[in-house]
Order: structure tokens, then sequence, then C-alpha cells
């Protein structure tokens, strides 16, 4: 496993990670370790990523009217 060091972090920030840690019952590397997971997590999976792939992959397709189709059959 990588590891990675951090400088210079402003004092309000390095205070309120560590009451952030205390309040979840984690040391502060493990705060910080899953405060980037989560980061990396909603960049590579947002929901707004998955919409754009899909609008990308079914991009100029022509799609029928499904509640048109729903409506005729109904009425046989």
């Amino acid at each position: 496993m990588k590891s990675i060091s951090i400088r210079n972090i402003p004092e309000p920030v390095y205070a309120t990670l560590q009451e952030m840690a205390r309040e979840n019952h984690r040391s502060l590397q493990e705060h910080i370790k899953c405060i980037l997971e989560q980061e990396v997590c909603l960049v590579k999976g947002s929901a707004l990523a998955a919409a754009a792939k899909w609008r990308k992959q079914f991009k100029g397709r022509k799609f029928t009217d499904t509640v048109k189709m729903i409506r005729q059959d109904r009425e046989r």
C-alpha cells in the first residue's frame, strides 16, 4: 500500500479533522484515508458520470414512445 505525506495543513483544518476522527472513533490517519476513499468513489462512480456514459452510448438513437405502446395494449 502506498503512503502520502501532506505538509502545511492549516490549523483550523487539522483541528476539524481531528475532531471528526474522534467523533467517528477513528485515528486521524484512518479518518483521512476514509475521506479520500469516499472522494474517489464519488468521482469514479458518480451517478452523473454513469448518466453521461449512457447518454453518450445512446446518442442519435430513436426510441419508440412506450406510453403510446402501453395505451394501445390496454385498449385491446
